[in-house]
């Protein structure tokens, strides 16, 4: 194989310098299918040497090259769709890999396929390898003549590349080449594929045979297909000099999966390309949580007509405490503005450095310095004229910053005036109107607001008896505590002692509802709201459930740990800053523990593994999923999901989904009929027409899923949009949706759009839907059709 090598030119691009090096980039030039280039396969043997230069003088680095492409075998389209809904890849983020030669693909070659072409000659290796960015190196560090040399493996993606080189000087000169090269295969075989087909599709594909010879060439084609039928995949083709054919393979779905097509064009290429069969029916989805703390056994029960291939398990991990961390420094500076948001921002950044310690994490000192910067102003502002309520809110978050001086002083005034503020009788705040229960939690607020300030002898006393007097009021009221979210209050803001808490500790876990799926919280009961007159979420109540528990040997905190964790959601966190700021208390007191460095986690079906997967100490950072066709789980079966080592700071949702039969229905008045076009052909636009019944002012949202290779005409649905019958539309993964305004009469509504047939053959449209957005109770729908597209 020959070597190739790029010298540096007078074209700079800047994207990132490193002193007496050079970063350099390759990246696809042509995404267009059937350009002609060198594969992966005929470059095979040695690896390319990519030589770059000139750069100042240093001692040559080589480094292990990374791969930012995806190994998906269709230009990178990952996802599939089933069953109206979506079963997606999974969404961890996995550490990038240093990049090796692709797999081998499992299909099954004819004899002399797969060592050995026409005569016993060798059959060049499959592409399978698509990436369109196969290399980024921010640091070539050169030699003493300033050169280096890259060892890349080029992809098996038929296209030009572009190469872009960056150099910097120790003395801060900077130059750049960008170039190009092609590789080239004499002949090479390439199937166009759909994104995906649906199940019961019969579809007839294009593959082009491309011959950048002078010579005619004649070749045996074979197309393999597995995961779906092929008819007539083996076939003698003849090509052109210069020129290119088309051939047509017939491809019949059955259920849903994924499907890997094998082109070979006798011994010269072979290639390797795979999409997804969706399923036609209804989804159906079964969820159960957990905490990791142990092997968990759920039941869960499989519909008994769910369509072939239609089963998967999808299980998604939580992250514990450090994740929660982390998730909040990055997202708390970026929600809505109030006092409580911005005290608990405060709190965060002054209490983040031991935080990220205790669980084995290095704190960033400049960005918990900008994020306290912000907070402190904001804070400032709000504690000019602060209320006792305002003060509580503020107090703790100015404490945690003692090597300020403004914030500490600031801290210690809001504390002595919320202690100055507790009457005779003990109880704090108060006004006209308050309900003895929000009086009882304003108290235990206040409570805590003083005991944060016992820095000295004086704070201490003042805390001791504040405390005192505090805990005679709730001695007093005890009777009077019926629901558990007051309770966990005076349990977990430290109002209680000795036997007053032991009585509110069984209150709170008399209160405490458990799930179907294992986990457990505690509801909010009506009329019950914070000292701030707000009705708290069900998120803080069970954060303060388990501040309130613990050390309780008779309390699932486990459960109310993975529920807990379930309903944490990176960029909202549980809620406003409150509740923020119980809930992360609540999993640091749950999940102090650091993550251990491996886990691995797997799920059993009756005691049969489904799926397992490894997950290192970055990854177990981030949500992390896993997903595995689960056939043959209709009935109830008994699903174990275990963790080696055990971790309590990791809560899962093990999810079974499953596609049913579509059954047409129509509730709350709905009325949809789709009429299809009676004769599609490839490249001919063609129209849908949709017919709406509903009462008068309802907003409306229908839904079609389009069958496979069928495209939608943008310019007929903007057109909609301009004659107001339509307010927005929206094109993904095979679907199309359109949002209907409110109508002032109940007169049926009609709307036309086209769409353009990309795939000839038999094709399911899959169901259509018309809903009201927000209203469960009112929809309709319609089975899937068929197309006939010649």
């Amino acid at each position: 194989m020959k070597q190739r090598s790029w010298l540096s030119g007078a074209v700079g691009l800047g994207v990132g310098f490193v002193l007496g090096g050079m970063t350099l980039a390759l990246v696809a030039g042509d995404m267009v299918r059937r350009t002609m280039g060198q594969s992966a396969a005929a470059l095979a043997g040695d690896s390319d040497e990519i030589a770059v230069g000139k750069a100042p003088p240093k001692a040559m680095q080589f480094k292990a090259m990374k791969s930012f492409g995806s190994a998906n075998s269709y230009d990178d389209e990952g996802g599939s769709r089933g069953g109206g809904g979506r079963a997606e890849p999974p969404k961890a983020a996995a550490p990038v890999a240093e990049m090796a030669a692709p797999p081998e693909p499992e299909m099954e070659d004819a004899p002399g396929d797969a060592v050995g072409g026409k005569d016993g000659a060798a059959a060049a290796p499959t592409r399978a390898w698509f990436p369109e960015t196969f290399l980024f190196e921010p640091l070539v560090v050169t030699d003493a003549n300033g050169q280096a040399t890259v060892p890349v493996r080029v992809p098996d993606r038929l296209t030009q590349w572009r190469v872009l080189a960056l150099a910097h000087s120790r003395s801060g000169a900077q130059a750049g080449a960008v170039t190009s090269f092609a590789g080239t295969l004499p002949t090479y075989v390439d199937p166009v594929l759909p994104p995906f087909l649906r199940a019961g599709d019969t579809v007839r594909l294009p593959v082009q045979v491309v011959n950048t010879t002078d010579k005619a060439v004649e070749a045996a084609l074979k197309v393999d297909v597995k995961g779906a039928q092929v008819e007539a995949g083996a076939r003698t083709v003849r090509v052109p000099a210069r020129g290119s054919v088309v051939e047509l393979v017939t491809v019949k779905a059955g259920g849903a999966g994924p499907v890997t097509v094998r082109a070979s064009l006798g011994d010269t290429d072979a290639v390797v390309r795979d999409f997804d069969v969706w399923a036609t029916g209804q989804p159906v989805v079964q969820t159960r949580g957990g905490s990791l703390a142990a092997p968990r056994t759920l039941s869960l029960t499989g519909p008994a007509d769910a369509q072939a291939g239609s089963e998967r398990l999808r299980l998604q991990v939580y992250p514990g405490a450090l994740g929660v961390v982390r998730a909040e420094l990055a997202a708390v500076e970026r929600r809505p503005v109030d006092v409580a948001g911005d005290a608990y921002a405060l709190l965060l950044a002054g209490q983040a450095p031991e935080l990220l310690k205790a669980l084995g994490e290095t704190a960033d000192p400049a960005a918990l310095k900008a994020l306290a910067l912000v907070a402190t102003q904001r804070v400032l502002r709000a504690a000019r004229a602060p209320t006792v309520d305002v003060a509580t809110r503020l107090a703790e978050g100015a404490l945690a910053h003692p090597d300020n001086p403004v914030l500490a002083r600031l801290g210690e005034r809001l504390v002595a005036q919320v202690a100055q503020a507790q009457r005779p009788d003990g109880t704090c705040q108060g006004g006209e109107g308050w309900t003895l229960q929000r009086l009882l939690v304003a108290t235990a607020d206040c409570a805590r607001t003083v005991r944060a300030a016992q820095g000295t002898p004086e704070g201490k006393q003042r805390a001791a008896a504040f405390t005192v007097r505090a805990s005679g009021v709730v001695e007093r009221y005890l009777p009077q505590v019926k629901d558990g979210y007051t309770a966990a209050v005076l349990l977990a803001e430290g109002a209680a002692e000795g036997s007053v808490a032991d009585t509110l500790r069984t209150r709170v876990r008399e209160a405490l509802k458990s799930g179907a799926d294992g986990t457990a919280w505690l509801p909010v009961e009506p009329d019950t709201v914070r000292a701030d007159g707000q009705v708290p979420s069900e998120a803080e109540a069970t954060a303060m459930a388990v501040l309130a528990l613990q050390g309780d040997a008779k309390a699932p905190l486990a459960d109310l740990g993975a529920w807990l964790l379930a309903h944490y959601t990176p960029g909202l966190g549980w809620g406003d800053g409150q509740a923020n700021r119980v809930g992360l208390r609540a999993a640091l007191a749950l999940f102090k523990a650091p993550l251990p460095a491996r886990v691995r986690v797997t799920v059993a079906r009756d005691g049969q593994v489904v799926t397992e997967g490894t997950y290192d100490t970055k990854a177990l950072r981030e949500v992390l999923a896993l997903e595995a066709a689960a056939p043959g789980s209709a009935g109830t079966h008994a699903w174990t999901v275990r963790a080696e080592p055990a971790v309590p700071g990791l809560g899962f949702s093990l999810a079974l989904s499953a596609a049913v039969p579509w059954k047409g229905e129509a509730k709350g008045g709905l009325q949809l009929a789709v009429t299809g076009p009676k004769e599609a052909r490839v490249g001919q636009l063609t129209s849908v027409r949709v017919q709406v019944g509903a009462p008068s002012s309802l907003p409306l949202r229908f839904q079609q899923d389009l069958p496979a290779g069928v495209q939608v005409d943008p310019a007929s649905l903007d057109a909609l949009v301009s004659s107001g019958q339509v307010t927005g539309w929206d094109v993904q993964d095979g679907a199309l949706s359109l949002s209907l305004a409110p109508r002032e009469q109940g007169a049926p509504v009609q709307v036309e759009f086209r769409v353009l047939p990309t795939l000839a053959g038999t094709l399911q449209a899959g169901a259509s839907r018309l809903d009201v957005p927000g209203r469960p109770d009112i929809t309709a729908s319609l089975p899937p059709s068929t197309w006939a597209v010649r």
